[in-house]
């Protein structure tokens, strides 16, 4: 529940940005929307110029019941060096998470991609007994962020092990020195240091033609993580979007809504719940005009969601981002005509979008389900 000053501001940012036009202040949030069916929703949120701006602030309270830091909690950020910890920038969001009454996610305590792993880690001499210090440094990782996070009630644990282009699991410097049981590691290690917190194995297999490596890969891991005893609560599913049409740019083929529903339910069938983590659609190979594209985007984004909402496992939608202007979509395969792409809830404008709607009537039209404590 918003607290009046929050209210006060959110109501002058709305006049100020035209909002109002868009999004009656009396009509439910999306937090609200998702809440009724037992959903959390919210976004990530990076510090720096995402967070300094007060009108995307503004739509952040008024929408989102969940922030989840975008990049401040990945190694490579919070760890300059084996000694030391750059809690600064994910204590703000932490913070503002606390000011606003939303819940914090966490992402992720285990990038196990050496491309996302910082310098010193890719090259770091693990010793004569290098398993022993694999683990020890990966123990005191986990628990010193753990412990200066206990808020965080959801964690992707690990996050994108599986190469997409093999379906075998990915080699780090960590699983080098300790096997890839570093994975198993992680999730004890974690349960240890957040007793109560859902563990996600997180990755980015899509429904699309092309993905069928991946998502075999995944489900692999997932049968192993299980068959070996990690503590693995949710399966947690990224949901970066192409359009649906089959995306030559990106490498993505025609949507493959009944493989997809195989590959779902094998997971759920396993025990796993459901978190749609990073939700998001490229537009890069869409047609100029706006109209035409936000159309595409809703229509794409309101299809997976229908599918996704239809199991009662999920209980997370998160998006990557609000805001068109601050999307990582803008830096990632760059549309050929140089236009900005349009694949969050909201234009760069501060105006909703039928991304938007499209989200609330997925909520309105998902069942109900037990939620998450």
């Amino acid at each position: 529940m918003l607290t009046r000053r929050a209210c006060l501001s959110l109501s002058a940012g709305l006049a100020a940005t035209g909002l109002l036009g868009q999004v009656q202040a009396q009509e439910p949030s999306l937090s609200q929307l998702a809440k009724a069916k037992g959903l959390h929703f919210g976004t990530a949120l990076g510090t720096g110029q995402p967070f300094e701006d007060a009108r995307y602030r503004d739509i952040i309270i008024r929408e989102c019941g969940m922030i989840v830091p975008e990049n401040e909690l990945k190694w490579y950020v919070l760890r300059p060096d084996d000694k030391t910890f750059a809690f600064e920038r994910a204590d703000l969001l932490a913070a503002f998470a606390k000011q606003n009454d939303m819940a914090l996610r966490g992402h992720c305590l285990l990038w196990h991609h050496p491309r996302w792993f910082p310098a010193w880690l890719n090259d770091y001499d693990f010793g004569p007994n290098p398993a022993t210090r694999a683990e020890a440094l990966l123990s005191e990782h986990i628990r010193a962020v753990c412990a200066r996070y206990p808020q965080i009630g959801s964690w992707d644990v690990v996050n994108e092990a599986v190469n997409d282009a093999t379906g075998e699991l990915r080699e780090t410097s960590l699983s080098k020195a300790m096997g890839q049981g570093v994975l198993e590691a992680s999730f004890h290690l974690a349960r240890q240091a957040a007793p109560n917190a859902k563990l996600a194995y997180n990755d980015y297999m899509g429904w699309n033609a092309g993905d069928e490596k991946h998502r075999a890969g995944v489900l692999r891991l997932l049968e192993r993580l299980k068959k070996n005893g990690a503590p693995v609560d949710v399966f947690g599913v990224q949901g970066h979007l192409g359009t649906g049409q089959g995306d030559q740019a990106t490498g993505q083929g025609p949507r493959q809504e009944r493989e997809w529903r195989r590959f779902i339910d094998e997971a759920v069938g396993m025990g796993y719940d459901l978190a749609l983590t990073e939700f998001d659609v490229n537009d890069k190979d869409l047609p100029a005009d706006p109209a035409i594209r936000d159309r595409i985007v809703a229509d794409e984004a309101k299809a997976f969601l229908d599918v996704m909402l239809s199991y009662p496992q999920t209980k997370e939608v998160l998006c990557w981002g609000m805001i068109d202007k601050y999307t990582w979509l803008q830096g990632h395969q760059p549309r050929p005509d140089k236009l900005e792409k349009r694949g969050t809830p909201y234009g760069s404008d501060y105006r909703a979008k039928p991304l938007r709607e499209a989200i609330a009537a997925a909520f309105r039209a998902a069942p109900e389900r037990k939620p998450w404590a």
